[in-house]
């Protein structure tokens, strides 16, 4: 089960980690669990938590500047212009410097595991919230393949995290489901694992 860790493999996540990291992250733990058994290989990874998603959010007031963008688009600003100011100011806030260490060794440790250096990965969502029956988040945030190298792995996951903030996530989320607000936000984080 997950800790307080900012990063997790999957190897330490199962089904009781979905509020930690996520639908997609806790079933490819439950898989790399219960079926190397059967043969069936799950590529290895690792993820992102909740609360390291919390500690960009609150690092420098980010939490408070989108809650503020949210009442700007509850006011009548408009959809786009609110999303593009709060992906802006997400892409702004620097990594907090645990987290990054946490994913630069991670990284790492995929690639001596894998037996190679740099692997190429694919960074994606996994939100906590992802499969409940009265909200589906599913493919509203970027997806990012054939990813090489700790500094666009550490691009990706920010460009990740920002994309929680796309138009279409921000309307279902708040005309939808009534269900945002950072926090109330559902994300956990990106999914590391190898790709091709």
């Amino acid at each position: 089960m997950a800790s307080t860790r900012r990063v997790i493999p999957f190897a330490e996540l199962g089904r009781l980690d979905v509020g930690s990291v996520g639908g997609k992250n806790a079933s490819l733990g439950e898989m790399t669990a219960h079926l190397a058994d059967a043969g069936v290989r799950v590529p290895p990874g690792f993820a992102t938590t909740a609360g390291a998603y919390g500690e960009l959010l609150d690092g420098h007031g980010l939490r408070g500047r989108i809650e503020e963008q949210i009442g700007r688009l509850h006011e009548g600003a408009a959809l786009d212009e609110v999303g593009a100011a709060i992906r802006s100011m997400t892409l702004a806030e620097p990594l907090p410097p645990g987290l990054r260490a946490e994913i630069v060794s991670a990284y790492e440790q995929l690639g001596r595991d894998e037996g190679r250096e740099d692997p190429e990965v694919a960074v994606r969502s996994s939100a906590t919230a992802e499969d409940l029956p009265e909200a589906s988040f599913a493919g509203q945030q970027e997806t990012y393949l054939n990813v090489r190298g700790t500094a666009r792995l550490l691009e990706s996951l920010h460009r990740c995290y920002a994309s929680l903030y796309t138009d279409r996530a921000i309307d279902y989320r708040v005309f939808s489901t009534g269900c945002f607000g950072p926090t109330r936000t559902v994300w956990s984080g990106p999914t590391f694992g190898p790709y091709g």
